[in-house]
């Protein structure tokens, strides 16, 4: 696995996180990456990888997400020949192949409770058994887990083995989304912005102008990393004026002709003409929480409408930026 993004950031939340990764990478132990889509796990295993000592060794990539229920234990332990149907030859399993070097599993969440029984073997004696045989095969693995869920929740739900969580978990590493980091939105940005200006053979990087930064700057990047690269190189490709680049575009499929499902195209006159019967709750209480309640809901309403750019939203409600933050830290909206 060898990713053409480097891990890039300043902010103090990211580089802790970075901290944590860096100080466990040299530790022969298991550790679980935690992070929203889009954080940069995958990242943040390669170099757990890279700083160990086993970096001179396989790094095997296995996204648990990716395949049938059905093919998950064969994909991770292997099978032999005739073991199930379209098995007509043995075949290595991820473990494997990672011998001695480092196993990554990606959407761990997604794995079955009974691929989780086998996993929690190989985790804790080193010994897998492909599927079709009888005979263990000792294997020296060092496993990164990787997974957008709350696992300890999941376990107290019954889906996930607090067994395993618990090998897993020698050390946690949790990426911080985009949201938090600060000034790493615009670092990321100038970085995606200059690559894809070299990429597209242009002389030189012009920025961004104001009103980008603005953009940039005051939306909430819910896809974090791939949403801002996406985001940004798609900007730059399609600038095609003199100086900054100040068009912005967040959502590729925002358009006046995009296509509506048939049931909303049935239901859009009608619900066009009972919008306030059928959108929200009455509002009780003391005029207090009535006014408190009115006010969230045209704060939330808002920001839905100029799609969580703040910037945007401040300047439609007539607030400036800091009194816009000042109301959603009041409502519980950030």
């Amino acid at each position: 696995m060898e990713r053409d993004t480097p891990v890039i950031g300043q902010s103090s939340v990211f580089l802790d996180a970075l901290e944590r990764a860096s100080r466990a990478a040299p530790l022969d132990r298991p550790v679980l990456v935690i992070g929203e889509r889009g954080t940069g796990k995958e990242l943040v295993a390669e170099r757990l990888h890279r700083l160990s000592n086993r970096w001179d060794q396989p790094l095997v990539v296995m996204n648990c997400a990716a395949l049938p229920e059905t093919l998950i234990e064969a994909e991770l332990f292997g099978h032999e020949a005739g073991a199930f149907t379209g098995a007509a030859k043995a075949r290595a399993g991820r473990f494997e192949e990672a011998d001695g070097g480092t196993l990554f599993l990606d959407e761990l969440g997604t794995l079955s409770m009974a691929a989780q029984d086998r996993l929690l073997r190989a985790v804790e004696y080193g010994e897998i058994t492909r599927i079709g045989s009888s005979r263990p095969l000792r294997v020296d693995v060092r496993i990164v887990a990787a997974t957008n869920e709350h696992l300890p929740e999941r376990v107290e739900k019954g889906t996930f083995r607090a067994d395993l969580l618990d090998r897993l978990s020698f050390e946690v590493v949790t990426l911080p989304p985009m949201r938090a980091r600060g000034d790493d939105v615009l670092v990321l940005a100038e970085h995606f912005g200059r690559r894809m200006s070299a990429e597209l053979g242009r002389d030189y990087w012009p920025g961004f102008g104001a009103r980008a930064l603005e953009i940039l700057e005051g939306y909430a990047w819910p896809g974090n990393v791939r949403e801002l690269r996406n985001v940004v190189e798609r900007a730059v490709y399609r600038w095609e004026r003199e100086g900054p680049i100040d068009a912005i575009e967040i959502d590729p499929f925002d358009s006046p002709w995009r296509p509506q499902s048939p049931l909303l195209q049935a239901n859009a006159t009608a619900a066009d003409d009972n919008m306030s019967a059928a959108s929200e709750p009455p509002v009780t209480g003391d005029f207090r929480t009535r006014v408190a309640t009115y006010e969230r809901r045209i704060l939330a309403g808002a920001l839905a409408e100029h799609r969580h750019n703040q910037r945007a939203t401040a300047e439609a409600l007539g607030l400036t930026y800091d009194q816009l933050r000042h109301a959603l830290r009041k409502h519980e909206l950030i």
